[in-house]
């Protein structure tokens, strides 16, 4: 699976033939590996938001010949265009704080019984100060971003 995820040009020889070896064995899924590529192509190298639009709905055309089963996914799209697309214009995603969400509710499953709110924001910290390299901000930004997390998560303590 890992030989899937990554791009073509970085794959070594061995894992090129174990990536070829999948291929065999599943042959739908070359199709839907080069597509995968395609998708990651168009994120990487056009050049407006019109141009990206023109590109995903030749891909999704695409998709939809080979793979029919996708229309959820790309009725996501459709749902979501303007937002994606957004993404075009400055290069930017909102993908540090989505990390910090998806952060925090892994942490209130893991918190279960926690008695106070305090204590809910004491794992946070020390969970995001782990996180540090990644998210690549010091420790005071990230408080000063999620200082409204005491308010929103009191109510989930016990």
């Amino acid at each position: 699976m890992w030989e899937f995820r990554r791009n073509p040009q970085d794959l070594e020889a061995e894992e090129q033939a174990e990536l070829e070896e999948l291929f065999r064995k599943l042959p739908r899924l070359r199709t839907l590996y080069a597509l995968r590529v395609r998708f990651q192509q168009i994120f990487d190298t056009a050049a407006d938001r019109k141009k990206a639009l023109r590109a995903l709905l030749g891909l999704f055309l695409d998709m939809l010949k080979d793979f029919p089963e996708m229309d959820s996914f790309i009725r996501t799209f459709e749902h979501w265009q303007d937002e994606i697309l957004n993404y075009f214009e400055a290069r930017q995603t909102s993908a540090p704080v989505e990390g910090i969400n998806n952060k925090a509710r892994v942490i209130l499953k893991r918190a279960y019984g926690l008695k106070s709110a305090q204590s809910l924001w004491t794992r946070l910290v020390l969970d995001l100060n782990r996180a540090q390299e990644a998210v690549v901000w010091t420790i005071g930004q990230v408080q000063e971003m999620v200082a409204g997390f005491r308010i929103l998560f009191a109510p989930a303590c016990t």
